[in-house]
């Protein structure tokens, strides 16, 4: 008996980008169609006036515009279910029903606004559903963690999720709060660990990292990080995707990072340019998790929330 293939839109709007996959989903295979990705920065100021900007509003509801074109000439058979969800920012943000009501009038459906729990179980659900399928085993439990704009996602679990927490410490968020300079400070890297330290030591009180066998990684700081580590030419989602990156070379590229002006990061060939101010800030939070939890490795993922979100429809 044939599987049925049924088609799907995932929208994934966190503090620094909007993304869009529309995906063939047959039984446990999830076949990408579209995947798309724009820096919106949608987070911009919002940790400290506790408000969507309007530019930043504008520039998201211009990329979600792109998107809904792009999904309607990929329905040749009449509409395909679409979820849109939103993060970090919207949550925090005292004017999100200024957000709800300008995506309801891009997709015609209601985004959904998170917990940070359920942001961490559909990032986990992405992120591991196609490791072992891909060759990619790892030993479990696994921590996946997934470093966003305004906060990382921290979930253990092995078939099923044991314990998750998001915690308000993203590459965006830290830059804002603390790696105004260029470069950055010893002083204010600093004061960036403590805030990344002190968000771990909550994570703890809850989730039972220390069980984890595998860290996976996600998001686009982490897998910036891997191309950097790989030495790519250029931006290659096929080579990074389960690349296995050493703890010795993502200190190297923390370090490295960190020591950087915004002209030499973004000459870095991998380097997206929505990410050349932030991307310390998330190197950083990588490299502080991997040394507290002794994690040997990193495996880098490229699906991650947005995958979790598609799979979600099937």
């Amino acid at each position: 008996m044939s599987v049925k293939t049924k088609r799907v839109a995932a929208i994934d709007c966190g503090t620094n980008s909007v993304r869009l996959l529309i995906a063939d989903i047959s039984g446990d295979e999830l076949t990408d169609v579209e995947r798309r990705m724009e820096i919106v920065r949608l987070g911009q100021d919002v940790d400290r006036t506790g408000r969507l900007a309007p530019e930043a509003l504008e520039r998201t509801f211009t990329a979600m515009r792109g998107y809904a074109k792009l999904i309607r000439e990929h329905a040749p058979d009449g509409p395909v279910p679409v979820r849109v969800v939103a993060t970090s920012a919207t949550r925090d943000a005292a004017n999100r029903a200024d957000f709800v009501s300008g995506v309801r009038d891009v997709f015609g459906v209601e985004p959904e606004v998170v917990t940070g729990d359920e942001e961490a179980r559909l990032s986990f659900t992405g992120a591991t559903r196609g490791l072992a399928r891909a060759g990619a085993e790892a030993e479990t439990p696994c921590l996946v963690v997934d470093i966003g704009g305004g906060s990382t996602e921290f979930v253990v679990g092995s078939r099923s999720v044991e314990g998750a927490l998001s915690v308000d410490i993203g590459c965006v968020r830290l830059t804002e709060r603390h790696l105004r300079d260029d470069p950055p400070s010893a002083t204010t890297v600093e004061a960036a660990v403590a805030d990344i330290e002190a968000a771990m030591d909550r994570v703890e009180e809850s989730v039972p990292v220390r069980t984890a066998r595998t860290l996976v990684g996600l998001a686009g700081s982490v897998t910036t990080v891997a191309g950097i580590a790989l030495d790519l030419p250029a931006y290659d989602p096929a080579r990074i995707h389960h690349s296995r990156i050493p703890a010795e070379r993502v200190h190297e590229v923390s370090a490295r990072l960190l020591r950087m002006t915004h002209d030499e990061r973004a000459a870095i060939p991998v380097m997206h340019p929505g990410r050349v101010d932030v991307i310390g800030a998330g190197a950083l939070i990588l490299d502080r998790i991997v040394r507290r939890y002794g994690f040997s490795e990193v495996v880098v993922s490229e699906h991650d929330i947005l995958d979790g979100i598609a799979w979600s429809l099937a």
